[in-house]
């Protein structure tokens, strides 16, 4: 498995899998970022987290990976190795990283925990930094944070631990959900007081933190968002388009055929002045929670037109069904031109 470097191409790490609930996706990802990976400009080397949260060199993403030829791998929080140690024949050996791009999803992925690891190797990287990548996890913490910054939210209430909900104080339906989750895992709609304690012991299978929120009547609209502070761009809108229930991401058996009850529409099929709110809005936000990189924000479009913040997702899906490169291909940036943006950010903070 050992590599000779080449001098003329950037050492990019590839950071993939992981112990959350959102492996499966998390590799499904990694798939397509090589596959769109610049071989003039990249030299890879793909670390794959198991399940069990073990660390490997591997050959690359593919469904079987484990399977391959592995080696323990781990991301040294040395500044002087400014990369990765690799255990090979009873000994480490060190390789240099210019860069690492985290393709991580959920729990100790996109919540602040592999970033931290990042600050500590002095290895620069794609995507949000520690603080944000927190604070956008915790739905709670963004919705007060973005109010704060003006911008409308869900009414929500946190339960914490074991802590007791009076049901009959909540106006239905409600939606109720893992405080820090990056997926539908955990999500249930509420329609009435007798259904509340399971939906709140469901969420509390992924989170000790659950939030309830009200159900905002509206349409559910992404905005695909890269950048750093004041130099943003955007991609098109989506709407989700639902047939039935409510939009639950990552929960299709086969997710590449379609899902059952939603179709992504790419761009979005709204009038011009509310895809400029929506995408005006999806900046302010991504302002507001301190973002950079990259960052899908989701939001509702009311029938006022008004715009409700729903979450935002620090390390987006980018899988060959993920609405983030959707997104960004329908704006005209394919996701080997988000790559080389988002690498360039993690670099020298510009936009190529």
């Amino acid at each position: 498995m050992a590599k000779s470097y080449e001098s003329d191409k950037l050492r990019i790490g590839i950071v993939f899998g992981g112990s959350s609930e959102e492996h499966a996706v998390s590799v499904k990802s990694a798939q397509e970022v090589a596959r769109s990976l610049d071989a003039e400009k990249y030299q890879p080397f793909f670390v794959g987290i198991t399940r069990d949260g073990a660390w490997k060199l591997c050959e690359g993403p593919g469904p079987d990976w484990e399977d391959g030829d592995c080696r323990p791998a781990v991301l040294s929080p040395d500044r002087s190795v400014h990369g990765l140690l690799v255990l090979e024949q009873g000994r480490y050996r060190t390789i240099r990283l210019d860069v690492v791009m985290p393709v991580l999803h959920g729990t100790l992925g996109e919540d602040g925990a592999t970033q931290g690891l990042l600050e500590l190797s002095g290895i620069p990287y794609v995507g949000c930094d520690v603080q944000s990548s927190a604070l956008c996890m915790d739905k709670s913490l963004a919705y007060v944070v973005a109010g704060s910054a003006g911008i409308a939210t869900p009414r929500f209430r946190t339960v914490m631990g074991d802590e007791c909900l009076d049901a009959d104080r909540l106006a239905y339906p409600v939606f109720v959900k893992p405080a820090r989750s990056g997926s539908s895992f955990g999500v249930t709609k509420v329609s009435q007081r007798e259904d509340l304690p399971a939906a709140v012991a469901a969420a509390r299978r992924y989170d000790t933190k659950v939030l309830v929120e009200e159900a905002v009547v509206g349409s559910e609209i992404g905005c695909a968002v890269l950048g750093n502070e004041t130099e943003l761009v955007v991609g098109e809108v989506d709407r989700i388009a639902l047939s039935h229930g409510f939009f639950r991401i990552h929960q299709e058996e086969e997710p590449e055929s379609g899902s059952e009850n939603s179709t992504a529409i790419v761009p979005a099929d709204i009038p011009a002045e509310s895809r400029a709110l929506v995408q005006e809005t999806a900046k302010d936000v991504y302002r507001a929670l301190g973002c950079t990189g990259l960052a899908r924000v989701d939001m509702f479009l009311k029938d006022d037109g008004g715009v409700v913040l729903n979450e935002v997702n620090t390390l987006p899906g980018m899988t060959s069904y993920s609405r983030y490169p959707r997104m960004m291909a329908a704006a005209g940036l394919p996701l080997s031109e988000v790559i080389d943006r988002t690498v360039s950010l993690a670099l020298t903070g510009k936009l190529r």
